[in-house]
């Protein structure tokens, strides 16, 4: 019998290269979005084959999943700031409820459950690098609160099934990640500026320039989900790629990887804004046996190329409207 893993957000940048992950390492994978961020573009490749199925459901709402389930990825969730201003409630929601929803089918299924946390837990960190120590500096009233409070709530309820109901849970703090299936126009630095370039646009920087990113290609990534799954550990892990690069130097990457001849434009930084963001992979590497192996000049080349190739019209997609108000 295959091992059967629910895959919720399937429909989204990282849920969609989970699905092809474990249905590669032979896993029925059950995928499940509400399509509110996702794209179905990302996993049809995936409906003729026997080992998957999808379903267009909302996990802040009850879950139920017909026979035996082995493992669970809970990955929905919106993830740029563009999608969580827009929908602040909805952020929380399936943050909360839709945590305590896997969690329940996880504690009834007698399933291992691992949920996606995010760097956003250490909000703009007084720390640096992040370790998982760290127990973050965030502002739980402003803009960004809706997202980094909902992960930080995950987190706890997650903890608690594991302590008080024995469910075996994993949890993984994810910085920035990039590569194809990403969203032009989602809001994150990477997409937007080489959108910019593609449409021959001045690429924009918000503040100084300053602020530290480090970027993971999406493979490494999910290399590290994977393993981390598999894995006995029950603590937060970071993954990411701690090749640390200030927005500045960043946007002039992308204008010499592009070949654009658009200049650099400076605008406001955003309230709440981290200044830096590295992750420290210490607990990873000795735990997982993991670490990127894709640089990112390599990773920049293989997502220019998927973006070069996107219909035009894509290149001028501003996020869908988001109707439901709740």
């Amino acid at each position: 019998m295959k091992k059967r893993i629910l895959i919720t957000g399937a429909a989204g940048f990282l849920g969609s290269h989970l699905c092809d992950r474990f249905i590669k390492e032979g896993f029925h994978v059950i995928a499940m979005d509400n399509l509110i961020t996702g794209d179905l573009k990302n996993i049809e490749h995936l409906f003729p084959l026997e080992n998957f199925e999808f379903y267009n459901h909302d996990v802040s709402k009850f879950i139920h999943v017909n026979g035996e389930l082995d493992y669970i990825l809970h990955f929905a969730s919106p993830a740029s700031p563009i999608d969580y201003l827009k929908i602040p409630i909805q952020t929380l929601k399936v943050g909360s409820l839709g945590t305590h929803n896997c969690l329940g089918l996880a504690k009834e299924k007698k399933a291992r459950i691992l949920v996606a946390s995010t760097s956003e837990v250490y909000g703009d960190p007084l720390v640096h690098p992040q370790t998982e120590e760290y127990w973050g500096n965030v502002n739980p009233v402003g803009p960004r609160g809706v997202y980094d409070e909902a992960k930080r709530f995950q987190e706890a309820i997650t903890m608690a099934y594991h302590t008080y109901h024995g469910v075996e849970t994993r949890i993984i703090r994810i910085f920035n990640t990039y590569g194809p299936r990403m969203r032009l126009n989602d809001g994150r630095a990477l997409p937007a500026f080489i959108g910019q370039a593609l449409r021959g646009e001045d690429l924009t920087v918000f503040g100084d320039g300053s602020q530290t990113r480090s970027f993971c290609y999406v493979d490494d990534l999910v290399d590290g989900i994977y393993k981390l799954l598999m894995s006995d550990y029950t603590l937060p892990v970071n993954i990411g790629n701690p090749d640390e690069i200030s927005l500045k130097d960043f946007a002039e990457e992308i204008i010499k990887l592009t070949g654009t001849t658009q200049k650099i434009v400076y605008k406001p930084l955003p309230t709440d804004d981290p200044k830096q963001r590295r992750p420290d992979i210490s607990r990873a590497k000795s735990i997982l046996n993991w670490e990127p192996k894709v640089s990112r000049g390599e990773g920049l080349k293989i997502t220019y190329d998927y973006f070069k190739n996107l219909p035009k019209e894509e290149l001028y997609k501003m996020p869908k409207e988001f109707e439901e108000k709740k």
